[in-house]
């Protein structure tokens, strides 16, 4: 057997031991003994499978790449008969996950994308190496340390970018209206990767935030971003696409929203006792209108601060139904720089729901991109908030006010797949140096059509009559983002995104939401200290 094979086939022995190990010591945690045999059972598996591994890599038609028949085969396939959530990392997802967890990486500095069977820039990160050479949008990366990225994929070229902190990497660019490539030699540097992406006062007294995920510095940042604010009149709170990350950091985001000892969520499972987290710090009296906006793609953590907020009548959920993750995921670190993400507890809301999608006789595929499997509600567990107002448990978080996702036209997707916008804010920028008071005229959509036609990208006069905001609103982000960066782009996407408009018109009924609630649970207290008193 092969050195790479014995290797692969030690790790899978490794991790059924280390499995069966584990359902051992829940067994005596528990209580279970029936579940000692658990040990001799794991053996006769070992054998059973080491004996398929054996007569695959002899026999099968082609030769087997044994981390391909392991790392993507074998041992994926035996957590997802378990659930959808427990997972295998192999070296490269396993670096990856925790560079997420951690919320920074080592590389230049920039977004990089495919274009035309090529690999461009993006756009640089202010302040990083990249921006600091002066790379721009557009620019194509045609080698890396010498070496050429024809044929390259993205993930090729970007993995080659990064390396450790202080090293240097070698990058030729083409750039449009340049003859020869130009040549950066760039060090590189830790790489923050902001989870709020995006916090500004989007009115005067009104603050909107993005938290895009959950890392080891969310709490942080957001706490940042309120500081930042100042006194409030109101916040969008933006968990639109998150799909969660860190459980400590949900809670952590949570408590700048609730009172001081509110419950946040609690979790329990076979193999632990229930764990209850509440708010340590509050939000110290600073009441403020919120709106939380959610979509499909809001899951796990987010779902922790939208399903907390929600319970205890704090703000209003807006949107679409959340994801519906309420499992607890622990990640074993195992040999070969290789880590195991296990199922080991369901949490709950405030309110006592556990929000987890059913996932019995539905295919990976349609639990994660799937959406008509989301139940009714009358089929629900219901609940209720602080103030008897009825939540529903078993598929995710939903919204108190729906705001279905804006659906594109043909063509909106034809614009956009084939970059009409990006294309055009890279060759503006270079000839008239936007100022920060641009605003996209007749003059700017009359050049927009003229590189619709040079690019031979079809169009009616009725469709550009008909879509004009989207598409006036799109060039203005493009060159937002191609002249004073990404942060600057993100912001004029918000102030012309239809969901968050709506949410800002929402923030009365916010505000009504709460202060009904409150109103609420003093009388429910007054009429209790009086029963007690009797």
């Amino acid at each position: 057997m092969a050195r790479s094979s014995r290797r692969s086939l030690f790790l899978v022995v490794f991790f059924l031991l280390a499995c069966g190990f584990l359902g051992i010591l829940f067994a005596q945690r528990t209580g279970d003994q029936s579940s000692l045999s658990s040990d001799s059972d794991v053996k006769d598996s070992l054998k059973q499978f080491a004996d398929v591994y054996s007569i695959v890599e002899q026999n099968y038609a082609e030769p087997v790449d044994p981390d391909k028949a392991i790392y993507d085969g074998a041992i994926p396939g035996m957590l997802h008969a378990l659930d959808p959530h427990s997972n295998f990392f192999d070296p490269k997802s396993y670096a990856l996950m925790r560079e997420d967890q951690r919320g920074k990486y080592y590389g230049v500095g920039m977004t990089v994308g495919p274009r035309n069977n090529q690999v461009i820039v993006i756009f640089p990160f202010n302040g990083t190496p990249a921006y600091k050479a002066g790379i721009h949008p557009g620019d194509i990366i045609i080698a890396v340390d010498g070496k050429s990225t024809e044929n390259m994929s993205v993930t090729d070229v970007a993995d080659m970018l990064k390396g450790p902190k202080g090293t240097t990497v070698h990058i030729s660019i083409s750039r449009d209206g340049v003859e020869k490539p130009m040549e950066f030699t760039l060090v590189r540097d830790e790489i923050p990767r902001y989870s709020v992406d995006v916090h500004f006062l989007i009115r005067p007294g009104i603050g909107y935030m993005h938290v895009n995920g959950f890392n080891e510095t969310t709490e942080e940042e957001v706490s940042k971003a309120l500081d930042e604010f100042g006194d409030l009149k109101g916040l969008i709170l933006d968990l639109r696409g998150n799909p969660g990350g860190l459980l400590s950091e949900g809670v952590g985001v949570a408590d700048k929203f609730l009172k001081k000892g509110q419950l946040i969520v609690s979790h329990h499972g076979r193999a632990s006792a229930e764990k209850r987290y509440v708010a340590q710090h509050g939000n110290g009296g600073k009441d403020y209108p919120l709106v939380v906006l959610v979509n499909r793609l809001t899951a796990s953590a987010a779902e922790i601060v939208s399903g907390a907020i929600q319970d205890h009548d704090r703000g209003l959920i807006a949107g679409e139904v959340t994801f519906g993750k309420g499992l607890v995921q622990t990640v074993y670190p195992l040999s070969e720089n290789t880590g195991l993400a296990l199922t080991t507890a369901h949490y709950y809301t405030p309110s006592g729901r556990l929000i987890q999608r059913d996932y019995s006789n539905v295919s990976l595929y349609d639990y994660y991109y799937s959406r008509d499997d989301v139940p009714p509600t009358a089929s629900r567990e219901v609940k209720l908030t602080d103030s008897g107002r009825t939540v529903y448990g078993g598929g995710g978080i939903t919204p108190d006010v729906a705001i279905p996702t804006p659906k594109s036209n043909h063509f909106e997707d034809t614009l956009l797949q084939h970059y009409a916008f990006f294309n055009f804010a890279k060759r503006y920028v270079v000839d008239h140096h936007p100022a920060k008071n641009f605003e996209v005229d007749d003059e700017v959509m009359q050049d927009f059509r003229k590189s619709l036609d040079a690019a031979n990208i079809p169009y009616t006069q009725a469709e550009l009559l008909d879509n004009n905001d989207w598409i006036r609103s799109n060039i203005k982000a493009e060159i937002f983002i191609d002249a004073f960066g990404e942060d600057e782009g993100l912001k004029v996407r918000t102030e012309a995104d239809p969901e968050v408009l709506k949410a800002l018109d929402l923030l009365p009924q916010a505000k009504a939401l709460a202060d009904n609630a409150r109103k609420i649970i003093a009388e429910h207290n007054s009429a209790s200290a009086l029963s007690a008193t009797r």
